[in-house]
């Protein structure tokens, strides 16, 4: 568990930057022998917090844009972010994994920017959930929802949901359109 970057984020707000700095350099280094992008990603992020470099977060970027996570990804970028476009960027993503306050932090440091946060919207195929996804591709090839709900072990009921909120997303109204929709 990364609680060293915990307790160092919880010593800087308390002012204590010396023992955060200490506790944020263990943890960077456990995190480089360890060797997992998202951990060292985030090691990074407080580290470059903590200490106040930029090169630290800018690594971190770096390390987390070649990983899976997201959400780590979106801190490092909102943290990192002096220019709209790289906030813009990590809000987008924050809002993806449903990281309300990180929105809200990014939102305001758009403002502070000088800049017009556009609105947030779920839409796009990559908007879509795992599950939606799996449904949207089935449903793509032409199979039914009765098959698809055999094929996937769900009710039809819970396929027509997922369709729904996929034709919604994806702006389709048809099968049809859905094939071409996914690409």
């Amino acid at each position: 568990l990364p609680w060293r970057s915990e307790a160092a984020l919880a010593l800087c707000g308390q002012g204590r930057r010396d023992l955060a700095a200490d506790y944020a350099r263990e943890e960077l280094a456990l995190a480089r022998a360890w060797g997992s992008a998202p951990a060292l990603g985030r090691a990074l992020r407080v580290a470059g917090l903590v200490t106040g470099s930029r090169a630290l977060l800018e690594e971190s970027s770096e390390v987390l844009a070649l990983s899976p996570a997201r959400l780590e990804q979106a801190r490092t970028l909102v943290a990192l972010g002096d220019s709209a476009a790289m906030v813009s960027r990590g809000r987008e993503l924050a809002f993806r994994c449903g990281a309300g306050p990180l929105v809200e932090e990014a939102t305001a440091k758009l403002r502070a920017l000088g800049a017009r946060p556009r609105p947030l919207t779920q839409t796009g195929a990559d908007s879509l959930t795992p599950s939606e996804q799996r449904v949207a591709k089935l449903a793509g090839e032409g199979t039914t929802n009765r098959e698809i709900a055999q094929t996937l072990f769900v009710t039809p009921k819970a396929v027509e949901v997922h369709l729904s909120n996929v034709y919604r997303k994806l702006g389709v109204t048809t099968r049809a359109e859905l094939a071409a929709a996914l690409g």
